[in-house]
């Protein structure tokens, strides 16, 4: 009897749903390994109030004659559970682009603490060999490293990998519209 395949547990934190480019690509990182790969996706819930504040100070609240309305806790309730919904189908978007690129999904999950902090409970819970951080380029906090993924480089003994989520690797690596071009 042959003994049963070593297993690789991958933790892969995301910011939006992958595409199915997104999900090949990510595959195409273990598509080699003898060993049986399961991934773990994180998707992190936008705070509905963090939200609400962002998008009224992006108005220019200073600029404004009068203050700005400010939501009721029914109307931040109401947005609270449109992000939920939003966020449950986000992840099963992924969870199914994952699949459709061949990769065996072991957990995901919507998670509302900081992002890395959940990332770092989850690579301990599964025993994660890798973490994978995907996320939509942030160049100021890359800069000043505070951004998910030297967050995380911090706080976990395992390789952490960012990968620019809708952009090729040859993107990435400034054969395109990557962020080098910034």
């Amino acid at each position: 009897m042959e003994p049963a395949p070593e297993r690789y547990d991958v933790v892969l934190l995301v910011e939006q749903p992958l595409t199915a480019a997104d999900a090949a690509q990510v595959r195409s990182l273990h598509a080699d390994f003898d060993a049986q790969v399961v991934y773990h996706v994180l998707l992190p819930l936008v705070d509905a109030a963090a939200a609400v504040e962002a998008s009224l100070g992006a108005i220019g609240g200073a600029d404004l004659l009068a203050p700005p309305m400010t939501p009721s806790p029914d109307e931040l309730a109401a947005l609270r559970e449109e992000q939920k919904d939003q966020a449950t189908h986000d992840l099963a978007a992924t969870t199914d682009a994952l699949r459709a690129a061949g990769a065996e999904v072991g957990s995901a999950a919507v998670v509302s603490n900081p992002p890395v902090d959940a990332l770092a409970a989850k690579v301990g819970e599964v025993d994660g060999r890798e973490a994978i951080v995907l996320t939509r380029p942030h160049v100021v906090a890359e800069f000043f490293h505070v951004d998910w993924t030297s967050r995380a480089r911090r706080k976990l003994g395992v390789p952490v990998l960012h990968l620019l989520e809708h952009e090729t690797f040859d993107e990435q690596a400034g054969g395109g519209e990557g962020v080098t071009g910034v």
